[in-house]
């Protein structure tokens, strides 16, 4: 039993961490119907923004959470900018293309990317500082870090204003006209333009936050760490309901708890055939099993009001 509760409590921490990423996913969706696959690597940019600013003022002698705080500071700033280039050069002159256009362009700058982070930050993995105290909290037999705690916390508190964002405030009735009708929204008034633009802003800042969380969980950054949480986050989306964003939460913790569960399990339940790194079974099967019996997502696909 204390070992489902700790695969619990792991997988509440994984999800929350695919959850930050698929509410990327899901605004911009909502927005534009575009899956931005490059949205893996601005994490992975975030990641590597706030390990160059650890080690770099590692000798300082500041405390730990003012280094973290200082970190995720600048890799939002990078992020947000490095989004809005993307949206701007990459995806806004297709804006009006065959969908194709945009799903290969996203794939492109993925590569870009990743390339160009190589070769900055070279492409041997780095070990990320821990910021905070690494002593356990015991719950019930189970351990939980206050890293860990940070995630879930965070998660939530940013959930909670996405949600009071688009949902009572005027730029939130914005960008829900925009993903109604954008040509209408402009002749009400609205700029469909800065509000997509926005819309990837937010969504930058959502994956410098994951990018962060990720390196001080797991400890080690490197330039192609983007990937898999970026398509693990994309199948949360998806999972969820893509362009809903309570979907895109309850999507990737469901698929957090599905993998670390499954984990946990994996090996007895095939008597020892499949390890735990064979995790991703299980979140990709939950995935197909979805899209067979309910192809809208868990929550449904939000039409008029997705953003």
């Amino acid at each position: 039993m204390e070992i489902l509760f700790q695969q619990i409590i792991n997988g509440l921490v994984l999800g929350s961490m695919y959850a930050l990423v698929a509410l990327g996913y899901t605004m911009v969706y909502g927005i534009i119907n575009l899956i931005n696959f490059a949205h893996g690597e601005v994490l992975m940019a975030g990641a590597l923004v706030s390990w160059t600013v650890v080690t770099a003022l590692a000798g300082l002698g500041l405390p730990g959470w003012l280094l973290m705080i200082i970190a995720l500071a600048c890799a939002i700033v990078v992020c947000t900018l490095l989004n809005f280039a993307i949206e701007k050069i990459a995806y806004r002159p297709l804006r009006n293309a065959p969908r194709l256009a945009p799903l290969i362009t996203a794939m492109g700058m993925s590569l870009l990317l990743q390339t160009l982070a190589m070769i900055i930050w070279k492409p041997n993995p780095k070990p990320f500082p821990q910021l905070l105290p690494t002593d356990p909290i015991q719950i019930g037999g189970a351990v939980i870090t206050v890293t860990q705690v940070l995630i879930l916390v965070t998660t939530v508190v940013i959930l909670g204003g996405l949600l009071f964002l688009v949902n009572h405030t005027k730029m939130g009735r914005a960008m829900r006209a925009t993903a109604e009708n954008p040509r209408v929204a402009a002749l009400m008034g609205v700029k469909p333009d800065a509000v997509i633009s926005l819309t990837f802003i937010i969504g930058a800042a959502l994956a410098a936050v994951a990018g962060l969380m990720w390196a001080a969980n797991y400890g080690t950054v490197q330039h192609s760490m983007g990937f898999m949480p970026g398509l693990k986050a994309f199948t949360a989306a998806v999972l969820g309901g893509i362009g809903n964003l309570a979907g895109a939460m309850v999507g990737g913790v469901l698929l957090g708890l599905i993998e670390a569960i499954g984990a946990g399990y994996l090996g007895d339940l095939t008597g020892g055939v499949l390890g735990s790194h064979y995790a991703d079974i299980f979140a990709f099967i939950a995935l197909i099993l979805v899209l067979t019996l309910r192809p809208s997502g868990l929550l449904g696909e939000r039409v008029a009001d997705r953003a």
